[in-house]
């Protein structure tokens, strides 16, 4: 049989051909693929005519036709749903793709092509967007290395081939050690404080597992897990917790702390190489940023304040855990069942007694808003509703196309009365074969140069409830849905010509920003309305719910920012080590004490969202050295949402600016240029120090 990947797909909106594929398929379409490519670049390089934008840029970007289809296909199956074999071929391609990689950005005569585009490129008759184009892949081919000598290149070479295998035997050791790790709990009296979902979702993350008459906890990616703020018993709180801290640092054949030491050791050197003291100096460069200084700056500025919320909400705790302890029904629930003492209140409790805190303090019971929260109305009348009031959008389920996962469901998006705009697929729920985590990947990237239309997918990690029982989403679930589809809506309304500017190909730290954006919408109260209905009755959430929610938002702000800082921190501390101090840092716990004591978020009941050893985003996710991102986002995030409150909200209008100057410049215009075109000036930093209490 042919190979499903060689030819186009003939599906819809180009759809790879999921039904077809099989793991027999993947190194063969590999092989293919870097083939074709190699012979392509080297027609580019040998060409005996003049450099021109057409036979060097415009070649470059339709190259590799057959490795972009499948890499799409596979880097989702192997996250989404990997088995022995994706497993065993990651660790097989990863060297291979970061040598083919290099053989582009350090063949020495496509340079030269390159550089003398670069050089006449005000006497060539250029677009905005292919100056910008020519100007982004010069810069990224100088950050990689293009203008070393022959002996630095091959040292490069090798730390590149090096670094692939380290980043991708992390992620395999932190799956295995997270699904090892599920805590499995065999009295139901352990689970009490648990909703009737929450049951059926662990005992069926059980019966998946083989073990009748059980429940499993599966582990999340972040530190906090989501059933420590309902689950009454401490005992078992602490189990979730320790499972959780632990992973990677256990011994064994998936203990990680080797691997982030040497991944960090030659990232140093690499960046030292390339002509930059550390690491971050050498990933900022290529980001809004500019500089670790410039990250150090919005941080260190954060950090203090929200140590100091941290503290007073941990008093508040503290506060009430005492009263309680002495029998006065603090809590409103008369359970005295027997946590801690106050003043010892662990990292485990933090999340049970806040949602007694902001029980008393706002009457807010926000286990109680899942019955409002089905996925399916959620993502129909919230998710899809937003879109279609802001950018016209509507979806409609393709039952006949075949996604990435038999779970997986195909939407056709089409607008203005059925015009195509592309493909959203999404694939909710959680399995031991999924990393951790929530994120959005592109099967087919919008380009015009190739007539290729946007097709994305959303991966969640929703625990899946028994046969027949409803999907109720947390609260942070729904957020999480809302970002992740902020996300989809930036792959599927960009606009672009050539594929390097399709969809989220931004700058790191601007990736964020449309999705964040997208989140603003949840609570929107008329969207809100719209799809907070109570799953048995009918029943819209009550306004006086509405309300308490809102107001209560704020609350915990101390600890979010908090753990996300410590995090961002973290990032920072490994990755602006010069290759001796790397060299000189042999204990990872260590480490991050220290460095999380330098900047006052040493909190023990505070620990960091993601500790090293579990820290997929910089250690095998790319974001490296740029976990800031998410903050640095979020000001010109709160910045927007201002705009948003005060220029018609939820309307066409309003999305139509939006989507015409933001999401669908994708990546072909300066992010900041483009922000600035939306919003009439730079961004200011006061809407997010006023969102997370800092000001």
């Amino acid at each position: 049989m042919t190979n499903p990947f060689l030819e186009p797909s003939s599906l819809p909106y180009a759809l790879p051909p999921f039904a077809e594929i099989t793991d027999d398929d993947w190194l063969p379409a590999f092989d293919a693929g870097l083939e074709q490519q190699r012979a392509e670049l080297e027609a580019i390089a040998t060409d005996p005519a003049e450099p021109t934008f057409a036979n060097t840029l415009e070649a470059l970007e339709r190259s590799g036709r057959v490795l972009a289809r499948v890499e799409h296909a596979f880097f989702d199956k192997a996250s989404s749903d990997s088995n022995v074999v994706t497993d065993a071929l990651e660790l097989e391609l990863a060297p291979r793709l970061a040598e083919h990689a290099d053989a582009l950005r350090l063949d020495p005569r496509i340079w030269r092509r390159l550089d003398s585009l670069h050089i006449r490129r005000d006497q060539l008759d250029l677009t905005a967007e292919q100056r910008y184009l020519l100007e982004r892949t010069v810069a990224d081919f100088v950050r990689a290395g293009a203008a070393l000598d022959d002996q630095d290149k091959e040292a490069l070479r090798q730390l590149n081939q090096q670094l692939s295998t380290l980043t991708t035997r992390f992620e395999k050791a932190l799956l295995a050690d997270t699904n090892d790790l599920a805590v499995v709990v065999r009295d139901p009296a352990e689970l009490r404080g648990l909703s009737e979902g929450q049951l059926g979702a662990a005992a069926e993350a059980a019966r998946e597992r083989g073990l009748e008459g059980a429940w499993v906890v599966s582990l999340v990616l972040p530190t906090g897990h989501p059933l420590l703020a309902s689950l009454d018993d401490p005992a078992l709180r602490e189990r979730v917790m320790d499972a959780s801290l632990s992973r990677g640092r256990r011994g064994g054949e998936h203990d990680a702390r080797e691997l982030v030491l040497e991944i960090v050791r030659l990232r140093a050197r690499r960046a030292v190489l390339l002509g930059f003291p550390d690491h971050a100096s050498w990933v900022t460069a290529g980001e809004t940023a500019g500089s670790p200084a410039a990250v150090a700056g919005l941080l260190g500025r954060l950090a203090a304040p929200a140590a100091r919320n941290a503290a007073a909400e941990l008093a508040d705790l503290r506060e009430l855990a005492a009263g309680q302890a002495a029998g006065d029904g603090a809590d409103g629930d008369g359970d005295t069942a027997a946590d801690a003492d106050a003043a010892d209140l662990r990292a485990s409790d933090w999340a049970w007694w806040a949602e007694k805190v902001r029980a008393r303090r706002f009457d807010v019971d926000t286990a109680v808003m899942r019955d409002y929260f089905e996925a399916d109305r959620v993502l129909h009348d919230g998710v899809f509703h937003a879109a279609s009031r802001l950018y016209g959008l509507e979806f409609a389920e393709r039952r006949d196309l075949v996604g990435p996962h038999p779970e997986a469901r195909v939407f056709e998006v089409t607008e203005d009365g059925g015009a195509p705009v592309g493909l959203y697929v999404l694939d909710l729920y959680t399995r031991d074969s999924k990393r951790g985590g929530a994120w959005m990947n592109p099967l087919v990237s919008q380009s015009d140069l190739l007539g290729l239309p946007p097709v994305v997918v959303n991966n969640l990690n929703v625990s899946k409830p028994p046969a027949g029982s409803p999907t109720l989403l947390t609260l942070d679930e729904v957020t999480t849905l809302f970002h992740e589809f902020g996300h989809a809506l930036h792959g599927l309304l960009a606009r672009v010509t050539y594929p390097s500017f399709s969809g989220t190909n931004v700058f790191r730290d601007f990736v964020e920003f449309p999705s964040q954006v997208n989140e603003m919408w949840m609570l929107w109260p008329e969207l809100l309305e719209n799809y907070a209905v109570h799953h048995v009755t009918g029943e819209r959430m009550p306004r006086e719910l509405v309300a308490k929610l809102v107001a209560s938002r704020s609350y915990g702000e101390g600890f979010a920012t908090s753990e996300y800082l410590a995090s961002a921190l973290l990032d920072q501390a490994w990755h602006t080590l010069s290759p001796e101090q790397a060299d000189s840092v042999d204990d990872v716990e260590a480490f991050e004490q220290e460095a999380l004591a330098a900047v006052g978020l040493d909190l023990a009941q505070v620990p960091p969202r993601y500790s090293s050893t579990y820290f997929a985003h910089t250690f095998a996710g790319g974001y490296d050295a740029g976990y800031y991102s998410y903050i640095w986002s979020e000001v010109l995030d709160a910045d927007a949402v201002e705009w948003f409150e005060q220029n018609g909200g939820l309307s066409r209008e309003a999305g139509g600016r939006f989507r015409a100057r933001l999401l669908g410049a994708g990546g072909s215009k300066d992010p900041l240029e483009a922000y600035r075109d939306f919003r009439g000036r730079d961004a200011r930093v006061e809407p997010l120090l006023e969102r997370r209490g800092l000001a």
